[in-house]
């Protein structure tokens, strides 16, 4: 015996090689079998950490680790079956591999009855405790996908308009919606016109036990002064000149729902203190009448201004703000996010394709820069415009754009950064082209096959989307 597990040579290569890697955990409380079996595994290509206690590992695990368990059955204070009992039950898909000795091998076939991996037995040859972790990974890697297309299939089919985007900004937007959207929270939305503050309110309640129940819009900012209180909080009949019924308002007709206030900064001084008191209470008062309706909904409000410098010119009561201001979300504009344009102009193409029943002709490479690098000061809402016109009018972009293809700026973005861009939304335009085939892009672009999937990893594209 030269002291090396079985398969791994004395230089320090490992004659077993795997295709597939990633984190595994390795509990023993032996020094030595602990020592040579991570080892082991590292040359192999995982990334191990081990432990000599089981408790020390548990604080690492959550169902999104990507990674899987190999744990003595034997040992002092938490055993490997006291152990796999806690793993599965912070995810019950963790792969848990149980390592036993001769005598415990009835133990861990009962042990995989209640969800254990695989077990393997002492001695084990360096070749099989690497196959079984490589097949236990493969086995992670393709639950958490699973889980990911669940979410993924769940968001296309949910109720509304989806939230388009996979630069980092918008994935910490849609994950701060999904942890806002079942609280019963009050939600002020920031944005410039145009970045979808109403797609985001709709959102928050499309994902909420409040779906189904209503959804009411208000624009504060179109509604005349003098009919504000009434669209709001309703009316008895005689409240008031030309009152001649009772009106239920918005905001007893969305009740159980969620109501939207858009353009809150355009609401008169004397209607914020009466939704103040509304929020406060949770009950309205229509006009003409001494009975308080009580509530039970959401309020989202949006704003395209600094409700600070509002608040400090009079014209946002400070009190109100402080009130709206408990839980915020940010929307970035198209400018700082333009990554996503290309992406998003193409789910407009294929809306208003629908809609005029026209089939858009492809962009040229022209075009695409020209998206990329247009300042687009009326965000999302511009750039759906501007892929309506595109159908309709075939070539052109619209006046502005094309004239940006003869000479594009690089406003507000740096060179490598435009560059970027542009390389990410010709490699997505010919995968989408051809659904996903690695062979056919390779051949439309005219770059090595090693390079493409290299470029495809640095922009994080995976094939599987575009097929």
């Amino acid at each position: 015996m030269d002291g090396f597990p079985p398969g791994q040579k004395h230089n320090g290569e490992q004659e077993t090689t795997v295709g597939v890697t990633g984190p595994v955990i390795f509990i023993d409380d032996e020094r030595h079998i602990r020592m040579a079996s991570q080892q082991t595994l590292e040359l192999a290509g995982f990334e191990v950490q081990s432990f000599d206690n089981a408790a020390a590992a548990l604080p690492l695990l959550s169902r999104e680790w990507p990674g899987v368990v190999v744990c003595d059955i034997k040992m002092p204070r938490m055993d490997g079956l006291a152990f796999m009992e806690q793993a599965l039950a912070v995810d019950r898909d963790l792969p848990v591999i149980l390592v036993t000795g001769h005598g415990d091998i009835s133990m861990a076939v009962n042990a995989m009855r209640d969800g254990a991996y695989d077990f393997i037995e002492k001695p084990f040859p360096a070749e099989t405790l690497i196959e079984v972790v490589r097949r236990a990974l493969e086995k992670r890697g393709l639950t958490l996908e699973n889980r990911t297309l669940r979410v993924e299939l769940e968001a296309h089919s949910a109720p509304g308009p989806r939230i388009i985007g996979n630069t980092p900004s918008m994935q910490r937007l849609r994950a701060l919606i999904a942890r806002l959207a079942d609280t019963q929270a009050d939600v002020l939305i920031l944005g410039e016109t145009g970045t979808g503050k109403e797609l985001v309110a709709r959102s928050l309640h499309e994902h909420s036990r409040r779906q189904g129940h209503n959804y009411v819009a208000v624009n504060c900012g179109a509604v005349p002064e003098n009919l504000i209180e009434s669209e709001l909080f309703g009316h008895e009949p005689g409240a008031f000149s030309g009152a001649q019924g009772r009106r239920i308002g918005r905001f007893e007709h969305a009740n159980g729902g969620t109501l939207f206030l858009d353009e809150i900064e355009s609401m008169p001084l004397a209607v914020q203190v009466k939704l103040l008191r509304v929020l406060q209470e949770r009950a309205v008062e229509r006009l003409g009448s001494n009975e308080l309706i009580p509530l039970d909904l959401r309020v989202v409000a949006a704003t395209k201004v600094d409700l600070r410098e509002a608040c400090a010119r009079g014209e946002f009561r400070e009190d109100l703000y402080y009130r709206l201001n408990v839980v915020t979300i940010d929307i970035p504009p198209l400018r700082e996010r333009r990554e996503d344009i290309p992406l998003l102009f193409q789910h407009f193409l294929l809306v208003a394709s629908s809609r005029y029943q026209r089939e858009a002709p492809p962009l040229s490479s022209e075009q695409i820069r020209a998206l990329l690098s247009h300042a687009w000061p009326g965000n999302v809402r511009e750039l759906r415009n501007a892929a309506e016109r595109y159908v309709l009018l075939g070539e052109s972009l619209g006046y502005d754009l094309d004239r940006v293809t003869q000479g594009f700026s690089l406003e507000g973005m740096t060179l490598p950064e435009h560059i970027d861009c542009f390389e990410r939304s010709l490699i997505e335009q010919e995968l989408r082209a051809h659904k996903g085939s690695i062979k056919e892009t390779v051949e439309a672009l005219g770059i090595p096959r090693k390079t493409l999937t290299d470029k495809m990893r640095r922009h994080g594209l995976d094939r599987r989307n575009y097929k």
